[in-house]
C-alpha cells in the first residue's frame, strides 16, 4: 500500500502548489485530476489499514501533505492550511459514509463516499483558500471531484481487485 500513500501525498502536494501558482482558475482541473485521485486513494488506504489506527494515520498524511506543500513553496501557506482543514473535514465524512456502505461492492463504497467527501471539500477548501464563497467554483469542483473519483476508482488497481469488490467485513468498526 505504500504506492497509495505516495499517490495520496503527491495529489495533495501537486494540488496545493498548482492552486498557489495559478489560483481559482485551476481549481476545477485540479479537482478532477488530483482530488479525485486523492479521495479514491484514501479509500484504498481505508481498506489497507483496517484494524489499525486509521484516523491517526490519515491525520498524519493530511498534515504531511500540507506541511510538504508549504516547505516546497512558502507562499502555499494559506492554501496548505485550507487544504488541511478541508481534507480533515472531507476525510471524516468519507470514512463515516465508507463504513456505512460496508455491505456494498467496493466500487459503490468508493464512489458513494466520494460524493459526500467531495461536497464537504468543495465548500470548505475554496472558501478558506480564496477567502470568499465562490458558488461556481464550489459546484465545478464538486462535479469534477465526483467524476475524477469515479475515473480513478476504475483506473487504480486496488480498486479493481476482485477480492476487494466483495462486501467488506467489519468496516463499520472504523
Amino acid at each position: 500500500m505504500n504506492v497509495y500513500v505516495f499517490l495520496y501525498l503527491a495529489a495533495i502536494i501537486v494540488a496545493n502548489l498548482v492552486i498557489t501558482w495559478i489560483g481559482p482558475a485551476a481549481a476545477i482541473v485540479v479537482a478532477f485530476v488530483c482530488i479525485g485521485l486523492d479521495l479514491t486513494a484514501r479509500d484504498a488506504l481505508h481498506d489497507a489499514w483496517r484494524g489499525s489506527p486509521l484516523w491517526t494515520r490519515m491525520a498524519i498524511l493530511i498534515a504531511a501533505g500540507s506541511l510538504l506543500s508549504w516547505l516546497l513553496n512558502r507562499n502555499a501557506g494559506p492554501v496548505a492550511l485550507a487544504s488541511f482543514v478541508a481534507f480533515a473535514a472531507a476525510g471524516s465524512a468519507d470514512a463515516v459514509v465508507y463504513a456505512i456502505l460496508g455491505d456494498r461492492a467496493r466500487i459503490v463504497r468508493i464512489n458513494g463516499s466520494n460524493v459526500v467527501s467531495a461536497a464537504v471539500d468543495s465548500v470548505v477548501f475554496p472558501t478558506l483558500a480564496f477567502g470568499v464563497f465562490l458558488p461556481w467554483i464550489v459546484l465545478g469542483q464538486f462535479l469534477a471531484k465526483v467524476l475524477g473519483g469515479a475515473v480513478w476508482s476504475v483506473l487504480l488497481p486496488a480498486c479493481r481487485k476482485p477480492e476487494l469488490n466483495q462486501p467488506a467485513m467489519g468496516t463499520n468498526s472504523h
